[in-house]
């Protein structure tokens, strides 16, 4: 296997970088990638997308880690975009890719049950009524869920599993703001359900949604520990110390060392996993296998990257405290550390 980006990845990497590097705002930075295009990578060209797949999706996520960008790409782009590109039917494509795409509106996905991380048996139910199906339940973590146009909801039916869109504005859904700006606690009291992504097999919807989210939270994560490892490397360079470098100092070249290998653990997995699911072979087992390291790598690494910095670090107007934020976010997005490991741990069991 060849993980060498190929000339589409490297311009797409290049174009993304540049597009975030003009301002920190992260409204302009959202703008701007739409305007550039980098929305619409996975949409077909009939809906003015460049039919790209994961692959080039992933050095956007990177991209916006690596500046620790406070947009939503995340939720758009692998919870929203992906899934619905590959399941959905042809009129909620057109209905809700091209805005999405075009920075016009948000797309997210329900992956989260109360003690339940992407759950795949759903506590959420729907139960058939008037031709439709009422859906009852509560999904917890939600990003930008009060701000989205749909969100993928996996429910439990007499059938099996299904993925549902919902509107958050329906009567009957509930939104609650969690603790920190972006995710909430979404409840459902028999809301009204018409459309459901396509099932090619039982739980395919399921595990599709499943395996995007974990792509994009592996890109993602690549990226912001990369960002942190640049920014701490060129601190620990530039602050002296006693007439020298931290830099130069034993204790610290081992400690930002430690950084230094787990970001390349990380990227390395990540790239394994999300050049598989692009491949179309089995990529369950890299997937887990990489949210496993960046649950277990990212928070020390971070924590270390602020044990380097003293002080600074935790001045709210340098920008370390964005990366930690988001790695502890998204740790939490695909489960946490021993939830991956038992995870692992089932499938390598059987």
């Amino acid at each position: 296997m060849d993980f060498t980006p190929d000339d589409t990845q490297a311009e797409i990497t290049s174009l993304a970088a540049r597009v975030l590097a003009k301002t920190d705002e992260p409204a302009e930075q959202w703008r701007a990638l739409a305007d550039a295009g980098l929305l619409a990578l996975p949409l077909p060209a009939d809906l003015g997308g460049d039919g790209l797949g994961v692959e080039h999706v992933a050095p956007v996520l990177t991209e916006v880690g690596r500046t620790a960008a406070a947009v939503p790409a995340y939720a758009v782009l692998a919870l929203g975009i992906l899934p619905l590109e590959a399941l959905g039917t042809p009129a909620q494509r057109a209905e809700f890719l091209p805005p999405a795409a075009a920075g016009e509106s948000l797309l997210t996905s329900a992956l989260h049950e109360p003690s339940a991380p992407l759950t795949t048996i759903p506590g959420t139910m729907g139960t058939a009524t008037d031709g439709a199906w009422a859906v009852t339940g509560v999904k917890t973590h939600v990003p930008y869920a009060a701000e989205s146009a749909r969100i993928l909801t996996p429910v439990a039916l007499p059938g099996g599993t299904a993925v549902a869109l919902v509107d958050p504005r329906s009567p009957g859904v509930e939104v609650l703001p969690e603790h920190n700006a972006t995710d909430y606690t979404v409840r459902f009291d028999g809301v009204r359900v018409e459309e459901f992504l396509r099932d090619r097999t039982p739980g395919h919807a399921l595990s599709t949604l499943h395996r995007f989210a974990l792509a994009g939270a592996l890109a993602l994560g690549d990226g912001l520990l990369a960002g942190a490892l640049a920014l701490t490397a060129r601190h620990v360079g530039e602050r002296t110390q006693f007439g020298r470098p931290l830099a130069t100092f034993q204790a610290v070249a081992q400690q930002i060392a430690d950084v230094y290998v787990a970001s390349r653990t990380v990227h390395l997995a990540a790239t394994s996993a999300v050049w598989r699911l692009a491949k179309r072979l089995d990529a369950d087992t890299e997937l887990d296998v990489a949210a496993y390291w960046l649950t277990e790598e990212a928070p020390s690494a971070l924590a270390i990257c602020h044990h380097l910095h003293g002080g600074v670090g935790v001045d709210r107007s340098y920008p370390l405290h964005r990366y930690s934020s988001a790695v502890k976010d998204l740790a939490r997005a695909v489960g946490g550390a021993a939830h991956r490991l038992g995870k692992l741990g089932e499938r390598v069991a059987g």
